[in-house]
């Protein structure tokens, strides 16, 4: 069996980017079954499966970040009571306590990048997918194995034609690892866009009637909303360049709808995020404040450069995330901190009992908890302010003693006045 060298990719992704693209295989079959062949179509519906299928990973990495903020008092108050303090013994007592902050809620410091870890081979995997349909989506690269086995039975120099015809219509050739083989003809021919196909038809005119009937499939199998998905935004908007002035398209739309999809998905994830303390709150939301901001631009500018398959993509997924988020964020709103912490620990537990460990115990609830701390932190500002205002008070009535008596209270006779009664104060 002869695969596609260039754009299958190995090493851990590899088995990942099969299975997916098994199941966008199948998708297409079956939207093939209602007389649908579209690669658009396919493209949302597999990444409508992927999130219903990574959802449990999503789900508990939200429930980590959420207790998390819950933590996050505690968390402060153990960094403020050995703040400035950088020796062994006080490095060493911190991360006792910090460690059995954790064990108490029944979690871990790697809790909420676990899930993470585990879906970015997936992540990294879907791009792959989508970056190479044929590679992965057999019955794509069928409709493609037709133009190719006609080229080939030409008994023609076909690798140095294709070659002279990659150079004089722009196709880029870097996709492409070896033109002489099939695989490699079939990565050439899905970057082609229809003006790129009919050019084709004029290169090998003795099997016309070929390269017509499989290109107008494929251009209706990468037609989506009038937009071909192996063309960039940018080229069909430039056909020729900034020079050749501006073509308008539905294809502006990607970037756009990429970009605001992204930055709502973004604020929505925030919710459940933890707050920062009071030292670094500042710069902790400055930089997130930056990256809501700049990753969305980034999926703007890079929506305009790549193929229009891959916005199709960004804009589905963040679309998607934004409803999954809201749910999450509702069911988030609803659930019982104190019962996910008792759930959590029972966990913990189980594993410990594995190891020949006792069981840890809860001091006290995660709520409550919360609340003691937030009233520790009320009543240390309410002693600081009437601090400040028994200093001030202080301050006043000193002032008006001994200023009293002095028509000007700027005057020597006024100073010399407290002078004198700031002795007699002191004698008695």
């Amino acid at each position: 069996m002869e695969f596609l060298v260039l754009t299958k990719v190995g090493g851990i992704l590899g088995p990942f980017a099969t299975v997916l693209g098994i199941i966008m295989d199948w998708l297409f079959k079956l939207t093939s079954i209602f007389g649908i062949q579209n690669i658009g179509l396919c493209i949302i519906l597999f990444t409508l499966v992927t999130k219903l299928l990574m959802f449990p990973l999503t789900l508990k990495q939200q429930k980590s970040s959420k207790l998390m903020s819950i933590m996050q008092p505690e968390l402060n108050a153990i960094q403020a009571k050995y703040k400035g303090k950088s020796d062994q013994d006080s490095m060493m007592k911190q991360n006792v306590e910090i460690q059995a902050l954790y064990e108490k809620y029944g979690t871990s410091m790697t809790g909420g990048c676990l899930q993470l870890v585990i879906q970015m081979p997936i992540l990294f995997a879907l791009y792959q997918v989508i970056y190479h349909i044929p590679a992965y989506v057999s019955s794509v690269k069928d409709v493609f194995m037709n133009v190719v086995t006609s080229i080939t039975a030409l008994g023609v120099d076909h690798v140095g034609m294709l070659t002279q015809f990659a150079t004089d219509n722009k196709v880029n050739m870097a996709m492409v690892k070896d033109i002489a083989t099939n695989n490699g003809l079939v990565d050439f021919l899905y970057q082609l866009n229809p003006t790129q196909w009919a050019a084709l038809q004029d290169l090998f005119p003795s099997i016309q009637g070929t390269i017509v009937e499989n290109a107008a499939k494929i251009e209706h199998m990468n037609s989506f909303l009038g937009i071909n998905l192996a063309s960039t935004p940018f080229s069909v908007m430039f056909p020729n360049g900034f020079a050749g002035g501006f073509n308008f398209s539905l294809a502006i739309l990607i970037p756009i709808l990429a970009g605001l999809s992204q930055w709502l998905s973004a604020r929505l994830m925030t919710v459940n995020q933890p707050t920062a303390g009071k030292d670094d709150g500042n710069s902790m939301a400055q930089s997130m404040k930056m990256m809501n901001t700049m990753m969305p631009l980034m999926s703007v500018f890079f929506c305009f450069t790549f193929a229009s398959g891959i916005g199709i993509y960004w804009i589905a997924s963040s679309v998607f995330q934004v409803i999954q988020q809201v749910l999450v964020n509702r069911y988030m709103d609803k659930i019982d901190i104190d019962e996910m912490v008792k759930q959590n620990v029972e966990k913990a537990n189980k594993k410990r009992a594995k190891k020949g460990l006792p069981p840890q115990k809860v001091s006290q609830n995660a709520t409550a908890n919360l609340k003691s701390i937030q009233a520790a932190n009320e009543r240390e500002e309410t002693e600081r302010q009437e601090k400040i205002e028994k200093t001030q008070e202080q301050m006043k009535a000193s002032n008006d003693y001994y200023s009293s008596g002095a028509a000007n209270p700027n005057s020597i006779s006024a100073k010399a006045r407290m002078v004198q009664k700031y002795n007699e104060k002191h004698s008695k």
